[in-house]
């Protein structure tokens, strides 16, 4: 605001606007001419240069200057040098004639200037632009292939209109108007002639707007098959004519439907779209506005998006005004045809965005509608039809042909009311507030727009596009925030420091006395290999003196030790430099022997170190390599995890870290777990793990944002929800939850960005999905006709002569619609919306963005987002209470123990889909949860029956088999158990089967499929108390007694099962050592 202020108490800078030349001039009567030229600025003349003579080839030196004053005291002045353009006409003077009081002039052609790299902080540029014919001038007669007439126009200013700072923190707001289509069947393109306006606020300031007026649209009949221009036209051209009113090299770009932001972007609309756009009558604007906002119109401009987020764009149809103004009255600019779109400029407020464009809807004007959608009070139509008029007769003063004075005071006293008009306070309501407008509307009867309602009837939509120069909110590069990341979690390195110094050098000092102390062996060996075979090695100590000089004298003579001196040497100077410090000449010989002696001494001890490290007496046993892989040891974890043994789980969690701590998806599935047993602190540690390893870790990432949300480090989260995305952009889980973030801390427009661009995904993916399915069918097809032979073979050519005859077709077609009165018409963008026609339907995809999120957060316990996924899959248009919602929420009520709303739940799952094989299978798990085995027994039976497997089948038989041991059916049980032994055997499976064996007798399966369990888990107890009830039974005492030994050590905690082995011991008379 500061800035503000002192902007505003600047002198005015004068705007500087030299005409150089012009070349290529033709004049009325031949290459020779004498010719000047005007310089206007909105409805002022700024000056008119003195007559030059010129050729064709001899270019017309014109050197005019003319300025006008750029004021900081009101920021319309700047919007206007944004918006309006500097005019410049180039007069032919004809040399007088006899009895001529005055010479005559021609108006030969005009161009523009924009001014608008003024506002965009430059000082100084050149423009070299075209001189466009006017009506009846003689550049109309200058052939296609002949050099056009151009003029070199310099605009400067001494200092530049904004600072850095303002520069960074102003923007600009473009408007761009294109069309309106499907307008009411009752405008008629051949009857009286009318003014089509469209007008919209747009902040000034903080407390001040200014109203936009968008006139002159041009009504055009269906069978107008003649394509527009799509060159954008000034909103306030001033006295431009012809070429003139277009700014230069600014063109409408043709825009896919997919990409729009407007109501009427769905497949569904597109046909319609395509008919009203080619077959009806329509309004043209093409026209754009610039609008220059300063920091405080920005700020109001966001916070009035955040509190409303549709902004009222009004269209409206007037009489044309007539060319002045009657003196004494007080003019009436009658209003028809007043309606309104509602614009969603919520986009804006995306993070990166700075572009909205679509087509929105008109609606018939309404005031309490405007104060219910928009807050805003009062409409802006009556000012919008003035200013409107005002532009209509504000032409320059040598195309009407009055008096340069006379417009220019008029056209001072219209600028005037436009700045009064700009100088309104703003309409809008403050949250809370009523407008007492329209509280008296709501009191007295309402009066109906009929004429309004016509554009509801005939579904009138306007094609709008707003752009900002810089987005309002701007996004976080991928860089910044991987950044981020590494700030809160640094990397772990992926190789371990390497240590130097002393401890590094007497190490590598024991790897080098180690290898040659091998190598010495080796030596030994092969020299008295004969008496180590036969094993008539002497030990007395003169053999052994005998044999160390036998040794020696080999080494000398083949000149081994002096190898192995000299690969001992570089380690021994890396002590004497690292350890002792010593890089210098000794002084005396008394203080090197002093340290040689010292080193002497450390080295042979550090010697007896290498050596005791390497060689022993003993033959170490080899550590056997583990017979379950990592993957085993998850299932195993998971399966603990359904059996609710916690501590058996984190056991298997932690081993498999024991065996790789670098792996990031290790810690991943035990931070998973720690969310499980509600350990969010060694969750969120686990996490930073995970995230330390890999910082590309999609879950990881996703993961740790949850456990800060759960902390309410909501900035935190944020920096890892967003890095996710960047990731990986394409991903629908993350911009899910990114969505899911913003929600639950009440950014609803961020949450809805995030949710867009995860739909977007979703249906990238089903389409791309759909066109491998038909790639595969069509393969599929091929080969069948490939191994069909000749009947197929035929019936292939006559689809590929149907094929090219449909294709020859749409030639015909394509050819026939650039005649006139064609039904297709040539109006460009036909084409593309024929394409649109045939396209395929859109596939739906097969789960919504929320249960995707659902499914995840499900597996990984985080079931405080995985409520609000469920909450907005319950309201998504798309979604709702759909069979796999319904199971969702009951996995996810069993999560939390809610077992009587997870039967609910299920319970109306099997009333959309009865034969739904998760829903039967956790009704099974509820049932067995409960304790009430024969319902669960049914589920899990009827689930097993069901052609489609279920989820977590493994979780299933188990449960099924424990409840055939507790009933005694016994050979049920053994085949369930096999079953789950043969998709995933674990520990558990086998010691079911081993059981079931076991009580039908069969001892010998019954002991194999317990050491099976045994290997996989060589510290269950109940394996090992079966084992020995297996051993005692085949008499097989010491098995028994071992077996016995390790159930204890284990502790053994069945009461049932150790009675039942002091039992059989009693029997047997053998098994416990204690007899």
């Amino acid at each position: 605001m500061a800035e503000e202020e002192l902007q505003r108490q600047r002198a005015p800078e004068p705007v500087n606007i030299t005409v150089l030349r012009a070349r290529h001039l033709r004049g009325s009567k031949g290459d020779g001419l004498s010719s000047l030229v005007k310089v206007e600025y909105g409805s002022n003349t700024l000056g008119e240069s003195a007559k030059v003579d010129s050729t064709n080839e001899i270019a017309a030196e014109y050197n005019f200057n003319a300025k006008f004053d750029c004021s900081f005291d009101d920021p319309v002045v700047l919007d206007e040098i944004a918006f309006k353009p500097v005019l410049v006409t180039v007069v032919e003077v004809l040399p007088k004639e006899k009895k001529q009081k005055e010479e005559k002039t021609v108006l030969l052609g005009q161009c523009t200037v924009d001014l608008l790299p003024l506002v965009q902080g430059e000082t100084k540029y050149k423009s070299t632009l075209i001189i466009h014919s006017l009506p009846g001038s003689p550049l109309e007669s200058i052939p296609a292939d002949s050099p056009k007439a151009e003029i070199d126009v310099v605009v400067s200013v001494t200092e530049a209109l904004l600072s850095e700072d303002q520069l960074k923190e102003s923007n600009l707001l473009t408007i761009t108007v294109e069309a309106a289509y499907s307008v009411p069947e009752t405008w008629n393109p051949s009857g009286t002639q009318y003014m089509y306006n469209i007008t919209l606020p747009v902040p000034l300031s903080n407390e001040r707007e200014s109203t936009v007026v968008i006139s002159n649209g041009a009504l055009k009949a269906a069978n107008d098959k003649e394509p527009p221009s799509k060159q954008k036209k000034w909103p306030a051209p001033a006295g431009a004519q012809g070429g003139a009113i277009f700014i230069p090299d600014k063109f409408v770009q043709a825009v896919s439907y997919d990409v729009e932001d407007g109501e009427l972007a769905g497949k569904e609309d597109r046909d319609f779209r395509v008919e009203v756009e080619t077959d009806k009558n329509r309004v043209i604007w093409n026209c754009e506005r610039r609008c220059y906002m300063e920091p405080s119109a920005v700020q109001s401009l966001q916070t009035k998006i955040a509190q409303t987020r549709l902004w009222p764009v009004e269209l409206m149809r007037m009489p044309m005004p007539t060319a002045a103004k009657a003196k004494g009255k007080e003019e009436e600019n009658p209003i028809f045809f007043h309606g309104v779109a509602y614009v969603n400029m919520a986009p804006l407020l995306y993070p990166g965005v700075n572009k909205i464009r679509g087509a929105f809807r008109v609606h018939a004007y309404n005031e309490a509608e405007i104060v219910e959608k928009t807050k805003r009070k009062g409409g802006l139509a009556d000012e919008a039809a003035r200013m409107a008029t005002s532009m209509y007769r504000n032409a320059s003063p040598s195309i009407k042909g009055g008096k340069a004075g006379k417009d220019e005071k008029g056209g001072g006293k219209e600028k005037d009311k436009e700045k009064d008009a700009a100088k309104k306070p703003s309409q809008m309501l403050k949250p809370g507030q009523q407008a007492p407008d329209a509280m008296s509307e709501v009191e007295a009867p309402p009066q109906q727009n009929l004429e309004g309602m016509q554009y509801d009837e005939a579904r009138t939509y306007v094609i709008l596009e707003f752009t900002l120069q810089r987005s309002m909110v701007p996004k976080r590069l991928p860089e910044e925030l991987a950044k981020r990341v590494a700030e809160y979690i640094p990397p772990r390195p992926l190789f371990p420091r390497r240590t130097n110094g002393a401890q590094r050098a007497v190490e590598d000092f024991h790897n080098q006395v180690a290898n040659i102390g091998s190598m010495v062996l080796e030596e030994f060996r092969s020299l008295f290999a004969g008496q180590l075979d036969n094993g008539e090695l002497p030990s007395s100590s003169d053999d052994q003196e005998d044999r160390r000089r036998k040794l020696t004298y080999e080494l000398n003579s083949s000149g081994k030790y002096f190898a192995f001196k000299e690969q001992l040497k570089h380690s021994v100077v890396k002590i004497v430099r690292e350890k002792y410090l010593k890089t210098s000449a000794f002084d005396n010989k008394e203080e090197l022997q002093a340290f040689l002696s010292e080193l002497y001494v450390f080295l042979v001890d550090q010697m007896h170190c290498g050596l005791g490290k390497v060689l022993s007496l003993e033959d170490e046993t080899p550590v056997p390599a583990p017979l379950t892989d990592c993957s085993q040891l998850k299932h195993f974890a998971r399966e603990a995890e359904v059996n609710e043994n916690f501590e058996l789980a984190a056991k298997y969690y932690q081993e498999r870290l024991a065996r790789n701590r670098n792996d990031a998806d290790y810690w991943f599935d035990y931070g998973t777990f720690c969310l499980l047993i509600n350990d969010v602190a060694k969750a969120e540690e686990c996490f930073k793990e995970t995230v330390s390893i890999n910082a590309q870790h999609l879950h990881g990432l996703l993961l740790y944002g949850v456990v800060c949300s759960i902390e309410e480090r909501n900035d935190v989260a944020e920096t890892f929800f967003e890095s996710a995305t960047c990731v990986d952009p394409d991903s629908v889980l993350a911009w899910t939850m990114l969505g899911l973030f913003y929600d639950g801390i009440n950014q609803d427009i961020q949450a809805e960005y995030a949710f867009m661009q995860a739909q977007k995904i979703n249906i990238a993916n089903a389409v791309a999905k759909m066109k491998q399915q038909q790639a595969a069918e069509q393969q599929a097809n091929a080969s069948q006709q490939t191994a069909g032979g000749g009947d197929l073979a035929k019936a292939g050519e006559e689809q590929a002569s149907e094929k090219a005859l449909s294709l020859d077709n749409q030639r015909v077609r394509s050819a026939t619609s650039n005649v006139p009165g064609s039904k297709l018409g040539s109006r460009p963008g036909s084409a593309e919306q024929e394409e649109h026609q045939k396209e395929p339907p859109v596939p739906v995809p097969e789960s919504s963005i929320f249960m995707i999120v659902v499914e995840f957060l499900l597996e990984v316990k985080a079931l405080q987002f995985c409520e609000r996924a469920l909450a907005h899959e319950l309201l998504d248009p798309k979604g709702g209470p759909t069979t796999a919602y319904y199971v969702a929420l009951a996995r996810f009520k069993l999560q939390r123990k809610e077992l009587e709303e997870a039967q609910d739940s299920l319970n109306q799952a099997l009333l959309l889909n009865y034969q739904d094989a998760n829903a039967w299978s956790i009704m099974g798990h509820l049932r067995y949860l409960q304790g009430n085995m024969p319902d669960a027994k049914d589920c899990y039976e009827r689930t097993l029956a069901f052609v489609a497997d279920a989820r977590e089948m493994h979780a299933i038989y188990l449960r099924l088999a424990s409840i055939y041991l507790q009933d005694g059916d016994f050979q049920k049980a053994k085949n369930v158990f096999l079953m789950a032994c043969k998709n995933s055997p674990s520990c558990i499976s086998w010691l079911g089967v081993g059981i079931a064996c076991y009580r039908l007798g069969e001892l010998s399966e019954a002991e194999d499929a317990l050491c099976e369990a045994n290997i996989l888990n060589n510290s269950d107890p109940e394996v090992w108390g079966y084992l020995s009830l297996v051993c005692l039974h085949t008499n097989r005492q010491l098995e028994a007694e071992q077996a016995y030994k390790y159930a204890l050590k284990v502790h053994l905690k069945d009461e049932e099962l150790l009675q039942e082995i002091h039992d059989v011991q009693e029997q047997v008379g053998f098994g416990n050592p204690q007899f």
